[in-house]
């Protein structure tokens, strides 16, 4: 638990952040990737080792890869997802990296020894005693020397670890893309958010933040100026949620959970599968809705969502905060079901004014019209220059997925192309925002991209 003047450090600190990221590409005229009246980048450098092109300039060196054996004795799992970077000092990071695995139908049987150092601190596992391989494995990584210099599991005995995102204090969520209930395999059901400390270096006891809902958890993020925590769903037919923790700082003091509605038009559908259709850059007023029974036993918290006028989304997905506002993937949104983003800005709070009451507006960012461009985004980032870069992954049998750079504007361009038949995730920046960091899911391939940077400040 954080103290409230921990906390508060944590908020001023995201939020001068963001405020400094904001005035600097402002403040950038003449310099780097171009606005809406420049002509964006048209090229890619082609690998010649066949495995991420980038722009000139720009370079990547592998940090971790899938069965090297960590310092805790254990391999690095495969499906390296979503994933957050955190200042340890002046010259380390430690990176939370997820691991979307489920359980498996025939587990390895477990030693005594390994049995007695996890079963009290892995969240479940086989009735063998070995916990279950989904959680999150932690990288140190030496900004300076370019090494890693730890590698552990942070987080055991979860079942797909999706996504998730920061939190001010200092750790990172992970999210659990199951509802899988207990079974001859497995004991305990699944659907929840866990709560891993950066400094942590060895494994965590891996506790669900329950009141933060049981469902196909995919994102987070939190807006700094409240504690109030936004979550996405991978579901076609999934709900926009946020929880508002009764401690700022401490979510596992328990809080509300609701669900957004679009003012005046109740079931708003924003898939724009059928009329009406949800209009690009015309904002909607929004207000919220709160949910009961969020542990959701029969896994049907958003129908009860959408019963009391919860607005629908196609496949919620990453989320990141920007600087007073947050966008989101919706991978398989719009007419051409391509995939959408939208834009979530939260009204300034009164004086007064009880954080649930807070309303906000949304709008639809941008939205695919052609695969060529932009086909199923999934993790998001805000980077240092104020656009977006989003992760492909593409339901299709060979996939051609991009990082996307996007625009203050929506222009859409390419920032770099995946060969291997697997998809990008979990980009985050450095604190310095002079490395990327960027998973390749399978196998795990994690990567430090560097290059000129500060000429990728946008004019606007």
């Amino acid at each position: 638990m954080v103290t409230r003047r921990q906390f508060n450090q944590g908020m001023i600190s995201i939020a001068l952040s963001g405020l400094a990221t904001h005035l600097k590409a402002a403040n950038s005229a003449g310099a780097g990737l171009p606005s809406s009246n420049d002509k964006l980048p048209n090229h890619l450098v082609p690998d010649t080792n066949g495995i991420l092109d980038l722009p000139p300039g720009f370079s990547y060196q592998v940090i971790s890869q899938l069965d090297e054996t960590m310092n805790d004795g254990r391999q690095v799992p495969d499906r390296a997802d979503g994933m957050g970077c955190f200042a340890v000092d002046n010259d380390r990071v430690v990176l939370i990296r997820n691991h979307e695995i489920s359980p498996a139908k025939h587990p390895v049987a477990a030693t005594k020894q390994v049995t007695q150092a996890l079963s009290t601190k892995a969240y479940d596992s086989y009735p063998s005693g070995e916990p279950l391989a989904g959680g999150t494995s932690s990288i140190v990584y030496n900004l300076k020397t370019n090494r890693v210099e730890q590698q552990f599991m942070s987080l055991l005995g979860t079942i797909r670890n999706c996504s998730g995102g920061l939190t001010p204090w200092g750790s990172w969520l992970t999210c659990e893309e199951s509802v899988a209930t207990p079974s001859d395999t497995i004991g305990k059901e699944h659907g929840y958010v866990f709560e891993v400390p950066s400094q942590a270096r060895e494994l965590v006891a891996a506790k669900p933040i329950k009141a933060m809902g049981r469902f196909n958890h995919e994102a987070t993020c939190i807006d700094p100026a409240t504690g109030t925590v936004y979550l996405t769903e991978d579901r076609q037919d999934s709900l926009f949620y946020r929880f508002i923790p009764n401690q700022p700082g401490d979510l596992h003091a328990g809080g509300k959970l609701q669900a957004l509605m679009v003012t005046g038009r109740p079931q708003f559908d924003t898939r724009n599968g059928q009329t009406p259709y949800m209009q690009e850059q015309q904002q909607y007023a929004c207000e919220w809705l709160d949910l009961e029974d969020v542990e959701s036993p029969k896994d049907d918290l958003r129908q009860r969502g959408f019963a009391q006028g919860a607005a629908l989304f196609a496949r919620g997905e990453g989320i990141h905060f920007g600087t007073n506002d947050m966008y989101f993937c919706c991978t398989s949104g719009g007419k051409k079901k391509l995939g959408q983003i939208m834009q979530y800005i939260p009204t300034p709070l009164k004086t007064g004014q009880p954080r649930s009451e807070q309303t906000g507006t949304l709008s639809l960012f941008v939205e695919s019209h052609d695969k060529a461009t932009f086909n199923y985004g999934d993790n998001i980032v805000v980077t240092p220059n104020g656009h977006l870069l989003v992760c492909e992954d593409q339901y299709t049998k060979t996939v051609n997925n991009h990082l996307r750079g996007i625009t203050p504007q929506g222009e859409i361009y390419d920032f770099a192309k995946v060969h291997w038949q697997t998809e990008p995730a979990g980009a985050c920046f450095s604190p310095d925002a002079k490395v990327l960091f960027v998973n390749l899911y399978s196998p795990t391939t994690t990567l430090a991209i560097t290059g000129p940077w500060d000429s990728f400040y946008a004019q606007y």
